[in-house]
């Protein structure tokens, strides 16, 4: 990675950790969709360094919060979104080796449904819903965590609906990626496709992270959280759009 990509990707972590912060999602498709859309990096790169850096997200969030994990909840998304993580991560590698163009549009189109699906304002049930379905949305966020590290928006809608304190739904999403960060880390190291060196300076993003969730906390911009929501929004469809199009147009070409 040139000084140059290195620049970059540390301003665009900066970035997606300050949205991050605000708004309570995004930090791993806008960092996703940006790689994507710039090229700084291959997408199985920038999704190792997403999961390092979403564990110390997750860390710093989790200092004092542990204790209000739903564990009942954690245990029975972990049972499906484990094994579904695995199977990610095999596309991706399958996928970065032969059919490059491919996986750019699934990332675009995994950005476009994530950011229409986030739009969408969460109904609160009037009861705790099944194991059924928690194994479900687990399974879909394990097999997106494998792919790009954007295990986030399914399960964030699915937990954001159930009739339980926002707090225990914020630390229980957070204790899930954190777990799910671990585990694909630890497919990187056992499967020996460790980056280079050059590609690891990107953990320089790190203190980069810190820095703005710190900065995000002690000077929001002057936007409502609803405003500052749509924006991000918008944003990630237009990147997704703009993400998937032209693979699609090339793959249509070269049919």
């Amino acid at each position: 990675m040139s000084l140059v990509e290195l620049f970059g990707f540390l301003v665009l972590t900066g970035i997606a950790a300050y949205i991050q912060t605000l708004t309570g999602f995004a930090f791993g498709l806008i960092t996703m969709g940006g790689v994507g859309l710039t090229g700084l990096l291959s997408l199985p790169d920038a999704a190792m360094l997403v999961s390092v850096l979403t564990f110390v997200n997750a860390v710093q969030m989790l200092h004092k919060g542990w204790r209000d994990v739903a564990w009942r909840e954690f245990r029975v998304v972990m049972l499906t979104s484990i094994p579904m993580l695995f199977v990610g991560y095999w596309l991706l590698e399958w996928l970065a080796g032969t059919r490059a163009d491919i996986l750019r549009l699934i990332l675009g189109i995994v950005i476009i449904v994530s950011s229409l699906q986030l739009a969408r304002k969460p109904e609160p049930l009037p009861r705790r819903s099944g194991d059924g379905s928690f194994m479900f949305f687990g399974s879909i966020a394990g097999l997106m965590g494998g792919l790009f590290s954007t295990a986030g928006p399914p399960l964030v809608y699915h937990f954001y609906r159930q009739p339980m304190p926002q707090v225990t739904v914020r630390e229980t999403l957070v204790t899930i990626f954190a777990l799910n960060a671990v585990f694909r880390n630890g497919l990187v190291v056992f499967s020996g496709n460790l980056p280079s060196a050059s590609i690891l300076t990107g953990l320089f993003a790190i203190p980069v992270v810190m820095g703005a969730t710190h900065a995000a906390r002690r000077w929001p911009p002057p936007l409502s959280p609803a405003t500052m929501r749509w924006i991000v929004l918008g944003l990630l469809f237009l990147s997704g759009v703009s993400l998937g199009m032209p693979a699609m147009v090339h793959l249509l070409k070269s049919s």
